[in-house]
């Protein structure tokens, strides 16, 4: 158990779209600033004198990178935090009514328990990586929504639900060419590349997703990895009651695009392909299997990138 250190001053932040909630334990000092370049200059200030131990601010998904970003160059040890870990930690404490000051504060107090690790400040070249992904899914989605509408509209509609999917395509194309060109300019990342889509079912999405939400990818051994990203079996044991093993946690991205991977890998890849079907072969329901499957394939991926060598099918 992490005791707590009287000398340690832990920040939470609560990150909404116009404004940015600080608490510090153990002064009880709260503040707010605008969620804006000059807000976030001036909350990075204020933290700066008094040098605190750690910031712990949720991850929101895009909200609260700025401050983040500016938070690390200034030098402070900034942790993004697992929103629904923060959460399960302030019911557990007691703390039911929500307003952003207290929210503020529930972090800090999370942070000052807990202690999380500083998160490794991101590249200029990984962020927008990581930004060309995000807008990459999102322009797959509206393409899938529109293939959708398209079986199901009338004929008159056709045309023009057709001109949108050609326009969509379009423009993945474009962000695949930039994505390259940021990976090219970078041998390590494009040796690590190769490497990755070395391996059938492994395309350029989970490459860059890999690349940039798991920098951690070879530096781990197997279980680490898997728990990391979320594909690891937890137990659910208490006496005499033995309850199903289930993943949880880790990297939900991640594991979303190594889910559609391994889909396309159990069908290409004779490896997972004989995994896949041995374990339905042994009763596994295909969920089971295909999580199964997951591990696999990311534990094989880690230990390629260890070794700086392609697929290899004797790899285990």
């Amino acid at each position: 158990m992490k005791l707590t250190n009287p000398n340690e001053i832990n920040v939470g932040v609560d990150t909404g779209k116009q404004q940015l909630d600080f608490y510090v334990r153990p002064s009880g000092t709260a503040f707010s600033v605008d969620n804006s370049k000059a807000g976030i200059t001036s909350a990075v200030k204020q933290l700066k004198s008094i040098q605190p131990t750690r910031v712990v601010i949720e991850a929101t998904g895009r909200l609260e990178r700025d401050f983040v970003c500016a938070a690390q160059q200034a030098g402070l040890a900034v942790s993004v935090a697992n929103p629904t870990h923060v959460r399960k930690f302030a019911q557990a404490t007691g703390r039911l009514a929500k307003t952003d000051a207290l929210d503020a504060a529930a972090i800090a107090h999370f942070a000052e328990a807990l202690k999380p690790r500083a998160t490794p400040p991101k590249s200029q070249q990984t962020r927008q990586i990581s930004d060309l992904l995000v807008r990459r899914s999102q322009l797959l989605e509206m393409a899938t929504m529109e293939k959708n509408r398209l079986a199901i509209m009338p004929d008159t509609l056709r045309t023009t639900i057709q001109r949108h999917l050609k326009y969509l395509d379009a423009e993945i194309a474009k962000l695949d060419t930039r994505l390259d060109r940021l990976i090219d300019k970078s041998p390590g990342w494009s040796d690590t590349r190769d490497v990755l889509m070395s391996t059938k079912g492994v395309g350029k999405v989970l490459t860059y997703t890999l690349l940039s939400e798991l920098p951690e990818l070879g530096h781990l051994n197997r279980k680490q990895i898997a728990a990391l990203v979320g594909v690891a079996p937890m137990n659910k044991e208490s006496e005499a009651f033995k309850g199903k093993r289930k993943i949880r946690g880790g990297r939900y991205r991640i594991r979303t695009v190594l889910f559609m991977a391994t889909l396309s890998a159990i069908q290409c890849n004779p490896k997972i392909k004989r995994t896949y079907q041995r374990l339905i072969a042994a009763g596994k329901v295909p969920k089971v299997a295909l999580v199964a499957c997951m591990r696999k394939l990311l534990t094989i991926l880690n230990v390629m990138v260890k070794n700086r060598t392609p697929w290899n099918p004797e790899l285990v």
